[in-house]
């Protein structure tokens, strides 16, 4: 199966630029997702791979073919849509193989490529019927399958899981993982939705304001990520910020005054940071625990308790205004206005200069 090469590539919408200056390489077999909010771009950029979209400057390249200037259905891709875009008075049956059809394929063909498809997808008993007669996730599996017997290249997803139950989404998603490992092609998935990518990627690229953040696997850029826009975006709940002050620590490590006076040391070199005068310090709430009062590095009360099973959270207005979210055990006792003590483990903390740029912990040796 061929990889895929975007290079430079510009899509404009009258003076509004929405790509700007794209360029990314997919591996073969490779599952590719792109993240980001909504209006950041990365559905217009499936789009142009497809050929939905035009491609106003660069190029994209599928195997050894340029393929910017063909016509969809000349570039061996497939599209599964958000919305599944059935037709609704055809069967199942027909609704796969209507694709096969317009090139004229022979029936024989067809009719293999379609048992296959739904003998793989577990739908073979839904044939004969039509979209309004199955629910959304069996529609969505047809959509998949309508796909799939185009054997294609690459597969492109548009948020596929969208509009599916929180139920229905979790076992749709091991489905295309799992439908990724029987097929011989590269996928693209696009998704505002962070445990979609974080579970279903082999790398993930991170789209803000028309352009990559990061490129990464998904611990790539939930442990070290490139931006402070990353650190915030890619994580629940989000990475706390504040402003910090350095000073020199230990072994050529710097340590960072919070707001409050309270100084936390760091496993960030001295020596790999630029010469910002701003910085400020990012740590996740895995890396902030909840104490006693008079036995963490900071205190503060208690404003919000969210009791997840497993853990809570607790966010905490420190002493300067400044809140941040600490976890704490599922079983916790904390309480709302409760005073309480925070701990920072300071070797997880990030920094970000003046141009959001991260600076991480170094790596531990073995790592």
């Amino acid at each position: 199966m061929p990889g895929i090469e975007l290079k430079n590539l510009i899509k404009t919408f009258g003076a509004a630029t929405v790509i700007d200056n794209v360029s990314l390489s997919i591996r073969p077999h490779e599952f590719m997702v792109f993240l980001g909010p909504s209006g950041c771009g990365k559905s217009t950029l499936l789009r142009m791979i497809a050929g939905l979209e035009s491609v106003d400057a660069g190029e994209i390249w599928i195997g050894d073919r340029r393929v910017d200037q063909l016509a969809p259905g000349e570039r061996r891709v497939a599209m599964v849509f958000q919305h599944y875009a059935l037709y609704p008075h055809m069967t199942v049956r027909e609704n796969m193989s209507f694709g096969l059809r317009n090139v004229r394929m022979p029936t024989a063909e067809i009719d293999k490529r379609v048992a296959a498809a739904a003998r793989m997808l577990e739908i073979e008993h839904l044939l004969e019927r039509k979209p309004g007669q199955i629910s959304g996730g069996q529609r969505q599996r047809v959509a998949i399958g309508r796909a799939i017997v185009k054997e294609p290249h690459l597969f492109l997803f548009d948020e596929p899981l969208s509009n599916l139950d929180a139920a229905l989404r979790v076992r749709t998603r091991i489905e295309i993982a799992q439908l990724h490992q029987r097929v011989e092609a590269a996928m693209i998935f696009v998704t505002h939705d962070q445990v979609e990518a974080m579970t279903l990627a082999h790398r993930i690229v991170v789209m803000n304001n028309r352009k990559i953040e990061q490129i990464g696997t998904p611990m790539e850029i939930y442990s070290r990520p490139a931006t402070a826009f990353v650190a915030g975006f890619v994580g629940t709940p989000a990475m706390n910020f504040a402003p910090v002050e350095l000073t020199d620590g230990p072994n050529g490590f710097v340590s960072a005054r919070l707001p409050d006076g309270v100084t936390i040391p760091t496993r960030i070199e001295q020596a790999s940071l630029p010469g910002s005068k701003a910085f400020k310090l990012g740590i996740r709430a895995e890396s902030l625990r909840i104490c006693g009062a008079e036995q963490g590095d900071t205190a503060g009360v208690a404003q919000f308790v969210e009791r997840l099973g497993d853990r809570t959270l607790v966010y905490v207005r420190l002493s300067d205004g400044t809140t941040v979210v600490a976890e704490d055990a599922g079983t916790s006792r904390v309480a709302l206005n409760d005073s309480v003590g925070v701990k920072f483990d300071g070797a997880c903390a990030h920094l970000f200069d003046d141009q959001d740029r991260g600076h991480h912990a170094v790596a531990d040796v073995g790592s």
